[in-house]
């Protein structure tokens, strides 16, 4: 897979890249692509024909034009504080128009439950080419992650911007707020004492299933089941109703047992080893620059 976007694709943003005083103008692009979604519209099953989604007032019930309407923030049940466009525009950030990289962090330092959607962050106009290669080279070779801040949809996100080839992926980040603490969760959920032979037995299990990272084996199977279903119907097939999957409940009762009789199963598709696996990953890592090697070794 090619890190570049699809030209031929809006982005997603326009602006500036800034790392103190230099500035290129740079452009987002989604990197997910929508392609990977079945999307459906209510289509009214007297007609079929496709129905429209209208605005009404919800006392009144009389259809209201979307361009006239203002935002309204709930402050009490049934109370609002309302803003129109103008105001909104009134208090307009700095990050709305820039990507300031404010500082540089160890990527492994951020925790997985932070990163959310990832773009990609290209040059955005011949000028814009060698200010960019420059931060984007000096971001490689000191192999950090920068963090930033952009307003997209009319919200404000920390960014993420790593280096990925000729470009970078600027991937937003969840503020510290949307992420609860699994100490939450930890109170409810049920502890157990471990037996040490089980564990191994249980990593002898893993070790059969590893393999090297494949993206392109990465399906959404009920994604690709609602293509089929749709499919079909197209051709006219009569479509049968699925049977109900069965429930998996908890039904081990001797867990040992149950371990080592996975460990003896056969028939499923064999796997790299672990260290196998491992060093094929690391094969395919991009190779760090002589002068990062120098300073890690430092």
């Amino acid at each position: 897979m090619g890190v570049a976007p699809n030209m031929a694709a809006r982005p997603s943003w326009r602006g500036h890249l800034k790392l103190s005083l230099v500035t290129c103008p740079v452009a987002l692009y989604n990197a997910i692509s929508p392609a990977g979604d079945v999307r459906f519209h209510l289509i009214n099953p007297d007609t079929k024909n496709r129905v429209n989604t209208v605005t009404v007032d919800a006392k009144t019930d009389e259809i209201v034009e979307r361009k006239e309407l203002l935002k309204g923030f709930e402050f009490a049940k049934g109370k609002y504080v309302t803003l129109t466009k103008d105001e909104i525009e009134a208090v307009r950030l700095e990050s709305t128009k820039t990507i300031d990289i404010e500082k540089v962090v160890p990527g492994e330092d951020i925790d997985r439950l932070y990163w959310d959607h990832p773009y990609y962050l290209v040059p955005d106009g011949k000028l814009a080419a060698e200010p960019f290669a420059v931060i984007r080279r000096a971001l490689d070779a000191a192999g950090q992650v920068a963090i930033g801040r952009v307003v997209i949809s009319q919200r404000e996100r920390l960014v993420a911007l790593e280096p990925r080839g000729k470009a970078m992926v600027a991937t937003t980040l969840r503020s510290h707020d949307e992420v609860r603490d699994i100490r939450d969760v930890l109170e409810e959920a049920p502890s157990a004492r471990v037996d040490k032979e089980m564990v191994e037995v249980a990593e002898k299990i893993l070790d059969q299933r590893a393999a090297a990272f494949n993206p392109a084996t990465l399906h959404d199977r009920y994604e690709d089941a609602l293509r089929d279903l749709i499919k079909r119907k197209r051709r006219g097939e009569e479509v049968v109703e699925a049977e109900e999957p069965e429930r998996e409940d908890s039904n081990v009762i001797d867990l040992m047992e149950a371990l080592q009789a996975s460990l003896k199963r056969k028939g499923a598709a064999k796997t790299a080893p672990r260290k196998r696996a491992a060093a094929a990953s690391r094969k395919r890592a991009p190779r760090k620059t002589a002068k990062a090697q120098k300073r890690a070794r430092s």
